[in-house]
């Protein structure tokens, strides 16, 4: 069952991660990775995110996000 959504607050810094199942691979190849670049750049600009920090590895992505509007 998913996890009911966090709510945000104004300023608010966040450490986000997500792991593949079984260790397996999230990116393929670099073009995996340009795509989710590009997604999360769209989901920036929709939402005024602003990543601080970001590591996209094999099997799994950590980012820090700051919020400067609430939900």
């Amino acid at each position: 069952m998913p996890r009911t959504r966090a709510a945000e607050f104004t300023k608010a810094m966040y450490h986000e991660m997500s792991r593949a199942n079984r260790r397996e691979d999230s990116f393929l190849e670099d073009v995996d990775r340009h795509n989710f670049v590009k997604t999360l750049a769209t989901a920036c600009v929709n939402t005024g995110w602003q990543v601080h920090g970001d590591n996209l590895l094999r099997n799994h992505y950590l980012l820090v996000v700051e919020t400067p509007k609430t939900n």
